[in-house]
């Protein structure tokens, strides 16, 4: 079983089974409970010399709850870390993985993990089906709240250049987010981003555009993110939680890699758009050529 099957809070699962247990699977689900920062980062075999059992039974706990084998279960494990943890509690697990003058090699080798597996596990007919919604949508709407803006503003700059109708919803206001998107319906697209701690604004806004049937490219860590059941096209990017920021890295590719796709295949029909922005550019000189504009 997936986990798009296990979407139920693992806590309360972990908890209704547990009269079922074994006396050693008790032990490993008592500790997963009690210290789910520390399990989230564990091998099998660490986990189960840990609370005194077999690694075989770390691996039968795992099946019991429903999931393929026990990286699936620690999976599940850092989710709930990255939703319940606090900053402080984040910097905490992050002093605990790594030393003072270790941040530097381990973040930039975190990053690359995350590249790497996002590449590896996402369907590219998926990301190609999403690029070909946005070219044919009558209007694009873009939602990120929290870190996630800076996505959805970055996303939004570089889309306005290729697409006909672009709206950034930028606004704190639950309301005012529902009322810029009114008009919203089946020919539109919106791209949604949000990553742990997930915001509820954005799972707000996914669910209104569902509802009035817009298109919707859903850009998140996990099919157990409260925006997955909204999408249509589910863009997945790996995003461990290794310190207070949120590693953005992969969902900055991804989307990268969303606009470079949408520019090709809208070159020509966007080349002479194109021409006149760069001719605008030149005329106020909105980018320098060389030095000479520099202070003395």
């Amino acid at each position: 079983m997936g986990c798009r099957a296990l979407k139920s809070n693992l806590t309360s699962r972990i908890v209704s089974r547990m009269n079922g247990f074994s006396k050693g699977q008790k032990r490993i689900a008592q500790y997963i409970l009690e210290h789910y920062d520390e399990a989230a980062f564990m091998t099998a075999f660490r986990l189960g010399e840990t609370v005194g059992v077999s690694e075989s039974t770390v691996v039968r706990f795992a099946a019991e709850l429903g999931f393929d084998g026990y990286p699936e279960l620690q999976k599940a494990v850092q989710e709930l870390v990255r939703s319940k943890l606090n900053s402080i509690q984040r910097i905490e697990v992050t002093r605990a993985r790594m030393a003072d003058d270790e941040v530097l090699d381990h973040i930039l080798t975190y990053d690359m993990a995350n590249i790497r597996q996002t590449l590896d596990e996402l369907p590219r007919d998926t990301f190609y089906k999403a690029v070909d919604a946005v070219i044919h949508a009558r209007k694009v709407y873009i939602f990120g709240a929290g870190s996630c803006r800076s996505l959805a503003n970055f996303t939004a700059y570089y889309l306005k250049m290729l697409c006909a109708d672009i709206h950034l919803v930028y606004t704190s206001s639950e309301m005012e987010i529902l009322e810029e998107m009114f008009a919203i319906n089946d020919e539109d697209v919106l791209i949604g981003l949000s990553f742990p701690r997930y915001s509820s604004k954005a799972v707000k806004t996914l669910h209104f555009a569902h509802s009035r049937n817009a298109k919707i490219v859903a850009i998140t860590d996990s099919q157990l993110s409260p925006i997955a059941p909204y999408a249509d096209y589910l863009l997945l990017a790996h995003s461990d939680m290794a310190t207070i920021v949120d590693s953005l890295v992969a969902p900055l590719s991804i989307i990268n890699a969303l606009i470079v796709a949408v520019a090709v295949k809208t070159l020509d029909q966007n080349r002479d758009k194109l021409k006149e922005l760069e001719n605008l550019w030149d005329t106020y000189r909105a980018y320098t050529q060389d030095n000479t504009e520099v202070p003395s």
